[in-house]
């Protein structure tokens, strides 16, 4: 009897040296894409700048290995009053995570030959706002300053504000748009 229960605590303490000792799950990865990632997929919206008003057509996918987000856009202002000839509005941009910094990156690139370096200034706590400020902007005058911010509004909707700030001033804003995803 007293052998059978020196085996049954000897194998009970086995158990818990055994289970003590076995490695624990890896920590899970932040995910850097998470501020961004619900915009994957393709947008339509509708836009107001100075331009006037016009629609936009938007889509934002991971390219290279998944290293990068690009994002293509194209925002078209028909003849309006005040803007008799309208506009066609493109830009490219590539989105990419710097693990120096442990910041979002977006570079974007326009038609009007402007080339905006922005970092990821601030995420919300619920992740609902999402703001991008320019470090330097490559064709304009120095000491201007340009702020991107997404507002996401719904799993499928989200909106833009694009503000430009001019040397020694506060920012102004320049264009806004309101999406809806077409496809995920």
């Amino acid at each position: 009897m007293k052998t059978r229960l020196l085996l049954t605590l000897l194998g009970l303490a086995c158990v818990a040296v055994l289970t003590a000792a076995e490695p624990s799950p890896p920590a899970k990865k932040p995910d850097p894409w998470e501020p961004v990632r619900f915009l994957l997929g393709k947008w339509e919206g509708d836009s107001e700048s100075e331009p006037g008003k016009g629609k936009s057509v938007r889509e934002y996918a991971f390219t290279l290995n998944n290293k990068f987000i690009e994002v293509r856009n194209q925002s078209t202002y028909p003849p309006q009053e005040k803007n008799p000839k309208g506009e066609i509005h493109e830009d490219r941009s590539l989105m990419s995570y710097d693990r120096a910094a442990r910041k979002l990156v977006l570079r974007m690139f326009t038609v009007e030959g402007f080339v905006n370096h922005y970092v990821l200034d601030s995420f919300s706590a619920d992740g609902r706002v999402i703001v991008f400020t320019t470090v330097a902007i490559e064709n304009i005058p120095a000491g201007f300053r340009a702020r991107e911010t997404y507002t996401k509004v719904g799993d499928d909707e989200f909106t833009e504000l694009f503000e430009i700030a001019e040397p020694g001033k506060d920012f102004e804003k320049y264009s806004g748009a309101h999406f809806h995803r077409v496809k995920p």
